[in-house]
Formats: C-alpha cells, structure tokens, sequence
C-alpha cells in the first residue's frame, strides 16, 4: 500500500527553538475518494546516538541530565540516565556521534559501528535517529565530558556495569528508549563477551570483482586471501574462506560456468551460512559487493569486522 499524499498547506506555528509546522494534507482513501488532514510536525533536524561499552570491565558509558519534558510528565527529579546522543550538526553521523561522545561522555572513540536507524517518535516528530556502537578503553579518556558550557549543558557521565545497566532497565531507572534499544542491542548480539583468544575468522575480499571472470585473475584474487589466511593461521587464529565450502559445492553440484543458476545457488548463500560459526570477518582486497555483504551480515549478527590484518589481536 503507497498512499497518495497531496500537502495542501504549511503554517509555521512556532520556530522559536526547532520548527512546529501545521501540515494540511489530502489523502487518497481506499475508496478513491479524497479527504483532508491536519497534523502537527515537529522538525529538530535528525540525531545520533552510541553505546560505548568496554569488553574487559564490562562496562557501558551513559549519562544523566535534566529533562523538562520529563518532569511535566511524572519525572519528579527531571533527571533521565541516557545513552550520548546529540543532533547532527551539518556532519556526518559518524562524525557527529564521534564529536557529541567527546563533548558529553570525555572519550575519544575512533571506530564506531552504525546499527541502524529509527524515527523515535514517527507521529509528531520527523527526527531520524541514527544509532551507533563503539569500544571504549581508559586510554581514550581525554576529558571530563559533561557537555559544552556554552550550549548550557550540564551532563554527569556514568560508568556502570553492564548488568546492572540490565537491570536498571527492569527496576523502571532506565525509561529512555533509544538507551533501551542500544543496551538491549548489546545484549542480544553479546557485544561484551570476551574475545576468544582463538577466532574463527572469515576472510572475505573479491574473488570475481574486477576480473571480467578471466580465470587467471580470479586464481590471483584466491592466492591473494590465501595468503592473508596463512598470516591469520600464524597469528594463532583458524582462518577460512567462504571459497573452500562453496567451489567444491558448486564443482560437485554440476556448475558448468561461474554465474550460471548452480553457482549462484551456492557461492554466496554458503558463505552466509558460514558466517554464523565464525567469531569475525577480516575484509581485505578491493572493491567487492560480495565481501561488502559479508561485512554488512557481520555487523548485523553482531560479529567483529577487521579492516586491517593488524587490528587482530
């Protein structure tokens, strides 16, 4: 179902912090006929938010500040505990989100992984919020945090055991929902288990990528991951690549070339698979759509991405 949406009329009720908009609309009922609507829209433009947690303390950052809005509404102290997040400022929300940590939480976190996005309140406030994750350490302290003096913030930060965190949300002390989605993310995915000293680690790189299917080039795409399992091997982790389950396979179940139905029915889906039993994907080579996949299903199963073969431990 896409509706049919005709805006009729904006009226700018109030821009005195955000935008208030009253928005008339005609929309296309089921019947064919037109009918008109008023809302209100709120704009604030859109925001990010990130968890920073550390593995080895079991820890998570979070903050707590005043919340008028919560105080008109039951919140007898007006202080919400809540996960960093701040309001895009012509950036990137990567870059945002790495700057709103630094200011609030005194952290200077460089990787930070994107888990997705979401309208927080869809029926009056058009605000995409885009929601992050990141590894913290006490090296990457590099300030009190608390906010920026300037914009009239007055944030605490906390450090607080993953668990208890849990738990907080339970008792009712947690109730701000982009903190429960990003706490309850971590749990679901185990963000905060250890890392086995010993990974299973997919490589994933282009294999047809570049090559025009020229056999001899896609050979030297397989030596190249080859050799960089060897070095993971050596580093005392188990190295694998989606290539030794699937060309067998795909040889065996009758392929008579690279992309008919057989090949296609197996190279990628047999790497996804695969993916579920390894602890981490190390993305290496060039431009691949496939091996982009692969990160993407990662990140979404929760998985570590490596982007260099130096950043396994």
């Amino acid at each position: 179902m896409n509706p049919k949406i005709r805006i009729v009329n904006e009226e700018i009720l109030s821009d005195n912090w955000y935008v208030l908009k009253k928005i008339t609309y005609m929309s296309e009922a089921k019947d064919g006929s037109w009918k008109s609507q008023a809302r209100e829209s709120y704009d604030r433009g859109n925001g990010a938010t990130i968890l920073l947690y550390n593995r080895e303390q079991h820890t998570v950052i979070l903050t707590r500040q005043f919340r008028i809005p919560t105080y008109l509404n039951g919140n007898e102290t007006g202080l919400l505990i809540e996960a960093c997040a701040g309001l895009l400022d012509k950036e990137s929300a990567e870059d945002s989100i790495r700057r709103e940590a630094e200011e609030e939480t005194g952290y200077r976190v460089t990787k930070v992984q994107k888990i997705c996005e979401a309208y927080m309140s869809p029926g009056s406030v058009t605000e995409i919020l885009h929601f992050f994750v990141a590894e913290y350490t006490p090296t990457m302290k590099v300030g009190e945090g608390g906010g920026v003096a300037e914009e009239q913030e007055n944030i605490e930060v906390m450090e607080i055991p993953f668990q208890q965190a849990l738990e907080m949300i339970k008792e009712g002390e947690i109730k701000d929902a982009k903190t429960m989605m990003l706490l309850q993310y971590a749990q679901i995915n185990r963000l905060l288990d250890p890392v086995p000293s010993q990974q299973h680690i997919l490589i994933a790189g282009p294999y047809r990528s570049g090559t025009g299917d020229d056999p001899h080039l896609i050979q030297r795409n397989i030596d190249f991951m080859n050799d960089i399992a060897l070095k993971v091997y050596e580093a005392g982790h188990l190295p694998v690549l989606g290539e030794w389950y699937a060309l067998p396979l795909i040889e065996k179940a009758g392929s008579q070339r690279i992309g008919d139905e057989i090949f296609n029915r197996i190279f990628h889906p047999s790497s996804v698979r695969l993916l579920k039993y390894c602890d981490a994907v190390l993305r290496v080579g060039g431009p691949s759509q496939g091996a982009d996949e692969m990160v993407r299903a990662a990140l979404s199963m929760g998985k570590i991405v490596y982007r260099e073969l130096g950043d396994i431990s």
